[in-house]
């Protein structure tokens, strides 16, 4: 309990002594990580060129499934000379079926005049002829055709765009949580300096009062002068490195038109994090094993490994001989209704069509190589599961120490602030001498800046973490996870 009061009163006292310097953004209350997470999400470019990316994608996907829309056709034949004055026209609409590569159509013909006898196939009765029919693949294309291999690769494609967009946002977010995290350090580090130099300054009015009295030598107010410059080039450095990282994190706190906007002073939290979080981590098997499940990289990879499978089987297939069947039935009108003459009877014919490329290399070939992309892609996930592996072992790693460093952080803080205290004490007693106090109070600070620093490496080691594992929730996506 003891303790906790000292930290809380460090900080406190640390919280009092900051002076607002940049003042670029509006911020009336403490900026919290959420916030900046919840702008990052919404203006970052990044997201929003993969959302574009995601789009046009999806656009990919529509123009794929064309394929597979109604298609009108008409034809005239007319013969302007000779002996025959036959006049045909025909109309059809077809559509291609993804089962069996079929392909459904129903047309109709009108025809007029004489034809020669090679082209009775034109003649029709005098209200014309119906037909419809189907045709069917047995061999090559029934059971992917470049129809179909292009609808599925251009849904695996946006897949894969989505999860770009999934491992953009995560990338993100995880920048932003860091900064956020080092610009708070860096404005409670510049407090800390920013109070020992105030001390000093403070102190050098009592001093010169002493010395113009007689009460002090002259060299302790040249030691405090001395004290005062190495303490404002300590806050000087600290100010530098405060607004570097708020210049950091402007990049992912924007406003709702995109602009970064630099964090002002005032939407420091109140206070700083007193420790790490106590939300429990998972083991490392677990947490293994959900990297592996949800990791988007992976999951970009075995989407990749889908699109070669699919267009092995494209390859495979067109290794095949075709070997197409056509069903077709046909009824002739005339111009009261149905033709119930011979000729007009309903008409229905089956035939085969085979065909057989004889030597195939282009198919050879192309099968050839999309195995061997296949067995690199294979490979390449076999590698980045390896280094996901190390990664979330090294971050367990760098979590576990990140722990223990703010428990010592906290002890060694505890301790300078006692010495400091006594030192204090003793000073103002008259048993102690102005060097002393002043090692004691730097002490004190640098043990308060190890803590700063030691709390800031554990939360961002938790940010590493959570981003390691796919933690969405953590940086408020709510995007859907996809197994890889």
């Amino acid at each position: 309990m003891r303790f906790g009061r000292v930290i809380v009163m460090l900080l406190a006292l640390i919280a009092s002594s900051f002076h607002p310097a940049l003042g670029q953004a509006p911020e009336t209350t403490a900026l919290e990580v959420d916030d900046v997470l919840a702008s990052a999400a919404k203006n970052y470019p990044s997201i929003l060129e993969g959302l574009a990316r995601r789009k046009a994608a999806a656009g990919a996907v529509i123009e794929a499934q064309g394929a597979f829309d109604l298609v009108f056709s008409a034809e005239s034949v007319d013969r302007v000379s000779g002996f025959y004055s036959g006049q045909a026209l025909d109309a059809e609409i077809r559509r291609n079926l993804r089962p069996l590569g079929a392909s459904l159509y129903s047309g109709y013909r009108l025809s007029g005049g004489d034809f020669p006898i090679y082209e009775r196939d034109f003649e029709t009765a005098d209200a014309g002829e119906a037909r419809l029919g189907v045709v069917f693949s047995l061999l090559r294309d029934r059971s992917i055709d470049e129809r179909r291999f292009s609808e599925f690769d251009a849904r695996l494609a946006l897949q894969q765009a989505e999860l770009d967009v999934l491992l953009t946002k995560i990338g993100v977010q995880r920048q932003a949580a860091v900064a956020y995290w080092r610009w708070v350090a860096a404005g409670y580090q510049l407090r800390v300096y920013e109070r020992l130099l105030s001390i000093a300054k403070e102190r050098e009015t009592g001093l010169e009062e002493q010395v113009r009295r007689g009460a002090q030598a002259a060299i302790f107010l040249t030691e405090n002068r001395q004290n005062i410059i190495r303490r404002q080039r300590l806050a000087a450095e600290a100010q530098r490195d405060y607004e570097a990282a708020a210049n950091e994190l402007s990049l992912f706190y924007r406003s709702p038109d995109g602009t970064p906007l630099i964090p002002s002073d005032n939407g420091l939290p109140n206070s700083f994090p007193a420790g790490v979080e106590s939300e429990t981590i998972m083991s490392p098997s677990a947490a293994i094993a959900e990297a592996i499940r949800h990791r988007p990289e992976l999951a970009l990879l075995s989407a990749a490994l889908e699109r070669l499978e699919v267009e092995t089987d494209l390859r495979r297939n067109q290794l095949l001989p075709r070997l197409d069947l056509k069903a077709e039935v046909s009824k002739d009108f005339d111009a009261a209704g149905i033709d119930d003459t011979p000729s007009g009877m309903t008409e229905a014919y089956v035939g085969l069509r085979f065909s057989l490329p004889l030597q195939r290399r282009e198919a050879r070939g192309r099968l050839a190589a999309a195995e061997a992309k296949r067995e690199a892609t294979l490979q390449q996930r076999k590698l980045a599961a390896e280094r996901v592996e190390i990664e979330i072992r090294n971050i367990l790693i760098e979590l576990k120490t990140a722990t223990e460093l703010v428990g010592m952080a906290r002890d060694e803080v505890e301790q300078a602030e006692t010495m400091r205290r006594a030192e204090q004490e003793r000073f103002a007693n008259g048993a102690s001498d102005f060097f002393l106090l002043n090692l004691r109070e730097e002490a004190a600070a640098d043990a308060q800046i190890g803590m700063l620093r030691a709390i800031a490496r554990a939360r961002i080691a938790r940010v590493n973490f959570d981003a390691a594992t796919v933690n969405l929730q953590r940086f408020g996506l709510s995007d859907v996870l996809v197994e890889g």
